[in-house]
């Protein structure tokens, strides 16, 4: 298989003229950007770094941020790509572990980087700075790639819970095939447009980057997601597909712009990293009436799990395992990967190792291998189940798991049902502990107009939401709390840590 920098090459000869990034009013074809790839690549190495060392970089989706990234996959660096959000101590804790070589920052990560010690030693690059542009626009001969397929290409940072965020190093092979599963199963066509707003330190963002390479496509920049800025590119642009998180999507169709704003060229929709309620799914599919509607779901470490490429027609299937792929389901404390779950049977979601997309193991991190790889599959800490025509629905994280009264109640269920009540803008669903029941379902809602929690369990129960798993509390709350990318953390309101309504919204 071709090595990253060898596939853009591809990409440059058969789309010369072809715009590959835009930026604000920055528009370039693969021939322009090539060569200021090119100039960034020498610069990297008149900095000293060689083949296989780690850079680190704290970008928001900027043009510069893109060219680093293909930058280093020419002269064979291992892109460590860090939360832009992220703290000094952070930082240290990442240059340690990956060994880093460099950082590249920016105006809005400088004051992190001026605060992680480990980073005074090391080159230090503002991409926003003379040094940065004088590298990137210098005229250098012709970037070669210096990697082969089997070199390493991206190391991302799962988020750490309880513990230290997790190292998953990725090979330029596995890197590649993921994007051409993805251009695959999500069925792009030549000359794609994407909205490039899932960052660049996840594992959807640089899918859509290397994705819309490979078809001669169009990576259209927004450094950190904005509805009425998204809503802006997608109209100038023409955005032809959208790739977002299930929060995202949401903030998009209930801005008052969307109904103002022309989305006609958007024709292709996916989403990923979490579960979407049926009530998005039915808006969004009303909204756009697009021709497809993927929901993926994968991971960091595997990037493709499944794919279900009707997501409306059959609400929280996640569909069966994608191209490279084969998915069991095995009894929620299986010892290996035989011990499978029946039909119906809630269980852990479990994924073949040998997958062209899959990563090897954590970095430095032996615990965590023991953990999740077992005779050759990843147990990847996510329960479902099989329906009787063999898809997957994806139930919520073991971790997540409500044990009340001896039953195991999976919240993203509640959730679905409650997200069908008009007056819900947004649910959550937890165990919180209680002395007789153990855990008892709670509701974390944020709604639109007024409604009582007399109503929705009434909802609940004429929806036919099985007793034990409606929920016994509800609280009403400003917002849902979420990770930068979008994710739901449950564990923040098991904490207590979230802001009740300060006022109630008016009447229905």
């Amino acid at each position: 298989m071709f090595d990253l920098g060898t596939s853009f090459l591809a990409s440059v000869a058969r789309d010369p003229g072809r715009i590959a990034i835009v930026d604000g009013d920055l528009r370039l074809t693969y021939a322009q950007w090539y060569a200021k790839i090119s100039g960034l690549a020498t610069g990297l190495e008149q900095l000293g770094l060689a083949p296989g060392d780690h850079v680190l970089t704290l970008l928001q989706n900027r043009f510069e941020n893109a060219t680093l990234h293909w930058a280093c996959q020419f002269a064979g660096l291992v892109v460590t790509p860090l939360n832009w959000r992220a703290k000094g101590d952070e930082v240290d804790y990442v240059i340690e572990n990956a060994e880093a070589k460099a950082v590249f920052c920016e105006a809005a990560t400088a004051d992190a980087v001026a605060d992680a010690a480990l980073a005074a030693s090391l080159p230090r690059i503002a991409v926003d700075g003379e040094v940065f542009a004088g590298m990137i626009d210098s005229a250098a001969p012709d970037a070669v790639p210096r990697a082969d397929a089997e070199a390493w290409s991206l190391m991302l940072y799962t988020s750490g819970t309880t513990s230290k965020p997790k190292g998953v190093p990725r090979r330029h092979r596995a890197e590649r095939a993921a994007a051409l599963a993805h251009v695959a199963q999500n069925r792009y066509a030549h000359g794609e447009v994407t909205l490039g707003v899932m960052p660049l330190y996840h594992t959807m963002g640089v899918r859509s980057l290397l994705a819309m390479s490979l078809i001669g496509g169009a990576f259209v920049c927004l450094p950190r997601f904005d509805v009425e800025r998204a809503l802006a590119l997608i109209a100038r642009e023409k955005v032809t597909n959208l790739y977002l998180v299930p929060t995202l999507y949401h903030d998009v169709v209930h801005h008052p712009a969307f109904e103002v704003t022309d989305t006609s060229s958007v024709r292709k929709l996916g989403f990923a990293g979490a579960s979407m309620t049926d009530g998005l799914l039915r808006k969004l599919a009303e909204a756009f009436r697009p021709e497809l509607f993927v929901n993926h779901y994968g991971s960091s470490e595997i990037y493709t799990f499944t794919i279900e490429d009707d997501a409306p027609a059959k609400p929280g299937s996640a569909g069966r395992a994608g191209l490279n792929q084969i998915i069991r389901v095995v009894r929620l404390g299986a010892a290996g990967p035989n011990d499978l779950a029946a039909t119906g049977e809630e269980g852990e979601i479990i994924a073949l190792m040998r997958g062209d997309e899959a990563f090897e193991g954590y970095w430095k991190r032996p615990d965590a291998d023991a953990r999740a790889l077992r005779g050759g599959w990843y147990f990847t800490g996510d329960t479902g189940f099989f329906d009787a025509d063999g898809d997957l629905f994806v139930t919520g994280r073991v971790d997540d798991m409500i044990i009340t009264g001896g039953e195991n109640v999976s919240p993203v269920e509640i959730e679905s049902c409650l997200s069908l009540h008009p007056a819900v803008l947004e649910v959550a669903v937890v165990g919180l502990p209680d002395e007789r029941w153990g855990k008892v379902v709670t509701a974390f809602v944020k709604r639109g107009v007024a409604v009582d929690h007399e109503t929705l369990d009434a909802f609940c129960r004429d929806s036919g939401l099985a007793n034990y798993k409606r929920p016994r509390a509800y609280v009403f709350v400003d917002a849902i709390p979420k990770s930068p990318v979008g994710k739901l953390l449950r564990r923040l309101l098991v904490a207590g840590e979230y802001t009740s309504e300060t006022a109630p919204p008016a009447g229905g």
